[in-house]
């Protein structure tokens, strides 16, 4: 594990920046919608609410998130990288703590408007978390696992486990909160893809003469292979290479300048990519 002050420093303040607005977005619209966002927050949520109106017991979001995220945590640890989930410790601790300590300070009672906004606040949280190497914990590290180490789809797993949640809150108090708490988790979801894209990948077909430094630019700068095909034109029936590969979402800007830099007159088709199955490089966390 290597220490980059400067660098690591900046990961810390944005982590603890996003901790505090994730305990905001609890205590201020999350309590007061009577809302489960998706994941371990949602269940430690609820674990909280049967705990009060069934039992008369008042826990603390701290306790019961910290263990709910022991497993995860090791996971992080053991398969992921070390200052990765460091950071994403540093966030569950933080966000922890700030929500019992923080006042609720309700901003509205429209349950819409708080599964709307509320939703939005908490993609930017995610977003912030993962532009620094980092994550909210919970099953984002279970997910992370199972898609970089084991190769499988996760988005059902998780899916299927906050519908779980989802349907305990809904039984025990009302199938309107359950309701609401999805549009909560859709707009999080959006938010998150519509600003974080390493996720996301785009199928580039790049039409050149210049077949070989496209194809050896495009791995240099994201290390992402190419096929090549021969094909003739339709129009002046010239045979030209097409160069055909799959990045990130988040490197497309970065591969069509430098392949403009070596053909300005390169011809290129993005294509957003639903799914891919085989090898696909991920850059791996620290």
């Amino acid at each position: 594990m290597k220490f980059d002050p400067k660098n690591d420093f900046r990961r810390a303040l944005v982590v603890a920046v996003a901790a505090a607005v994730m305990a905001l977005n609890i205590k201020t619209f999350v309590r007061t919608g009577g809302l489960y966002p998706g994941g371990a927050t949602g269940l430690t949520v609820l674990i909280q609410r049967i705990g009060l109106q069934y039992f008369g017991l008042e826990i603390p979001y701290s306790i019961v998130n910290l263990l709910l995220n022991a497993f995860p945590v090791y996971v992080g640890f053991r398969y992921i990288g070390t200052k990765f989930t460091l950071f994403s410790c540093e966030m569950i601790v933080l966000s922890s703590f700030m929500t019992d300590i923080i006042p609720a300070h309700p901003l509205t009672y429209d349950t819409l408007l708080i599964s709307i906004f509320g939703g939005l606040i908490n993609g930017c949280v995610m977003t912030m978390c993962l532009r620094v190497n980092a994550t909210t914990g919970g099953t984002d590290f279970i997910s992370i696992y199972l898609s970089q180490k084991r190769g499988v789809d996760s988005f059902n797993l998780v899916l299927g486990f906050n519908a779980v949640i989802l349907l305990v809150a809904g039984y025990f108090f009302g199938w309107d909160k359950a309701l609401y708490s999805i549009i909560f988790q859709y707009t999080s979801t959006q938010t998150l893809r519509l600003l974080y894209r390493n996720y996301q990948q785009e199928t580039l077909f790049i039409v050149t003469d210049k077949w070989e430094e496209v194809s050896k630019a495009i791995y240099d700068t994201c290390r992402h292979g190419s096929t090549i095909w021969a094909a003739e034109g339709g129009y002046k029936e010239d045979w030209r290479n097409v160069v055909y590969s799959v990045v990130a979402r988040s490197d497309v800007k970065r591969v069509t300048t430098v392949v403009r830099e070596i053909d300005p007159g390169a011809f290129i088709n993005a294509i957003p990519t639903e799914r891919i199955m085989g090898r696909f490089h991920q850059e791996a966390k620290d």
